[in-house]
């Protein structure tokens, strides 16, 4: 600011009528106006401007007008043919100054628009708005609130009162109340009203009009585009060099992590740096003894929810109970070391079977060179039958998961995603895949 406004500024020359030069070199804004109504004009709008009634077309001439650039790019890309009645002829498309002609016509249009919405009420109408309901409830008040004073119908004093009543409820019909409600249409036709128009300084200004602005800015090829974007973009944010040098991959295993292990609330799942870090203390004792409190423990009842669920399971139950028959010397009691122990080796086992297939070999490992290279002795050896009861080795979660989310943010192709969402939700934000970029890049060449 300021500068930035001049530059939005476009000058551009206009064949228009004298009434409408007139109006804008006292309120410039209203080519807003203008063009808004132009560019939104319906079919009732195309009616008022078959026949011209405020801005004749004979009174035109060389003008020049300031527009915004969004203003003039609307006029510009318009495709308008004004109606044969209007008397608004355009030149051949070859002509120099065929843009000046069309420009003018469709701003014509536009102010003529504006006037033919004007809600200013015409003295020839006053005497049908005094026959109307209205003024009819308006006169009845006034009679009741005593305001003729007791005169005689028909007598001066009367005729008085009742020409003051009029011009009262004529103004506030026909006038608005401030200045800032007064339509574009009144205000022009104010305007219009109150402004001399010489047509000989017109004509003299016009054979000396000032250059009007380049507009070659409406011309923008897909490789513009693209710079303009480019140019956005890097005032928004750091360059890919300096995200690169900034970035650590280890925050993103360790955000996730703590995320992971966050617990939540029913409101829903919690970032780890939220502010609400109080910790959650629940004491099973007191909670079990409090139901025991509600409940009773000698209660052994079961209501219509129970019973529900002990249908549900009693074909679980009945397979139970055929186990049990089945191994009858089996100890039922089985302690809690016994149990981890037996689901660490069904762990362990199905770890086994999943190595040699498709899903084992998609996970990382943190020895994948050693393991790489006992495979590769044991395939020369021959199939060895203890190979299985090797001990498989872990897999590098870190790796993995950065892996993944890398891989699932790629195939966002830039648009919104889960692990954007979850990353940048907890402060952390991924660059760019450089490689695709490249890739694409030498594809397109």
């Amino acid at each position: 600011y300021p500068e930035k406004i001049e530059a939005s500024f476009q000058r551009a020359h206009c064949y228009l009528p004298a009434g409408i030069v007139a109006v804008l070199r006292q309120r410039p804004s209203l080519v807003a106006a203008a063009v808004q109504a132009f560019y939104l004009r319906d079919l009732v709008d195309l009616q008022a401007c078959r026949c011209f009634h405020t801005f004749l077309p004979e009174s035109r001439v060389m003008t020049v007008v300031t527009f915004t650039k969004c203003l003039y790019a609307q006029l510009m890309q318009q495709k308008f043919v004004p109606d044969r009645r209007s008397g608004y002829t355009l030149p051949l498309p070859s002509h120099p100054q065929y843009k000046a002609y069309e420009l003018g016509m469709k701003l014509a249009h536009g102010f003529e628009i504006l006037c033919s919405k004007c809600s200013k009420v015409s003295p020839d109408s006053k005497r049908n708005v005094l026959c109307g309901p209205l003024w009819e409830r308006f006169l009845s008040s006034l009679k009741e609130k005593k305001y003729f004073k007791g005169e005689l119908e028909g007598s001066a004093k009367y005729t008085e009162l009742l020409r003051m009543a009029e011009d009262y409820f004529q103004q506030s019909l026909s006038k608005p109340e401030s200045p800032l409600e007064m339509s574009p249409g009144d205000e022009i036709l104010t305007l219009l009203q109150t402004t001399n128009i010489d047509m000989t300084e017109l004509e003299r200004e016009a054979a000396s009009l000032p250059p009007e602005d380049d507009d070659s800015w409406l011309d923008i090829t897909p490789e513009d585009l693209d710079q303009v974007l480019k140019e956005t973009r890097s005032e928004s944010f750091p360059s890919s060099d300096e995200e690169e040098q900034k970035y650590d991959l280890e925050a993103v295993a360790e955000s996730m992590k703590a995320f992971v292990s966050k617990v939540s609330t029913h409101e829903g799942a919690e970032m780890p740096w939220s502010c609400d870090e109080s910790p959650v203390t629940f004491d099973v004792d007191s909670f079990t003894k409090a139901l025991d409190r509600i409940l009773g423990t000698d209660s052994e009842e079961l209501d219509s929810d129970d019973l529900d669920e002990e249908q549900e399971f009693d074909l679980s139950d009945e397979d139970d109970e055929d186990l049990d028959a089945e191994n009858p010397e089996q100890d039922q009691n089985v302690s809690p070391s016994e149990l981890i122990g037996s689901l660490k080796a069904y762990m362990n086992e199905m770890d086994r079977e999943l190595a040699h297939t498709n899903v084992g070999k998609s996970f990382t490992t943190q020895k994948k060179e050693a393991s790489s290279a006992k495979a590769t002795v044991s395939e020369s050896a021959g199939p060895d039958p203890g190979a299985e009861d090797t001990e498989l080795a872990p897999v590098d979660v870190d790796t993995n998961l950065v892996t993944n989310l890398l891989e699932s943010y790629s195939a966002q192709s830039g648009l919104a995603g889960p692990t954007s969402n979850i990353l940048l939700s907890m402060g952390v934000g991924l660059p760019e895949n450089a490689d695709q970029t490249g890739s694409d890049k030498r594809a397109a060449e």
